[in-house]
């Protein structure tokens, strides 16, 4: 299992207040997750990261195209290597990035960049 937020309580808020359908009426807003705020944002997270006993699954909100595997290769992780994140992404069959800490992912109007002083890898569908 990989360490890291709870994605799928957030996910449940964000639906349940409303959160979630004015989020993309909002073009002009700059959201800033990290973690598990980040991963929210994406089709899915993958089983290995939800942790909620009341997730029925492991969707989140699909505001963008790619699930973030975070926290890569993280010290005190230390279940967040490249191999897992490769079985993961392998088990999402969608596109995907693994991210250390030191890696953003800016999207502006679907176009994707990735800012990083660290490592990453791109995992695509």
């Amino acid at each position: 299992m990989a360490d890291g937020g709870e994605t799928t309580y957030p996910y449940h808020w964000m639906r349940e207040s409303g959160l979630a359908d004015l989020l993309p009426s909002l073009p002009d807003t700059v959201w800033v997750g990290l973690s598990a705020g980040s991963m929210a944002l994406t089709p899915r997270t993958g089983p290995d990261f939800v942790h909620w006993p009341s997730a029925p699954d492991d969707r989140a909100l699909g505001l963008v195209d790619f699930s973030i595997y975070p926290h890569l290769d993280h010290e005190q992780m230390p279940s967040n290597t490249m191999a897992d994140a490769e079985r993961w992404a392998a088990d999402l069959a969608a596109p995907a990035y693994a991210i250390d800490d030191q890696t953003a992912i800016k999207v502006t109007n679907s176009t994707v960049e990735i800012i990083s002083e660290g490592h990453w890898k791109a995992f695509p569908a």
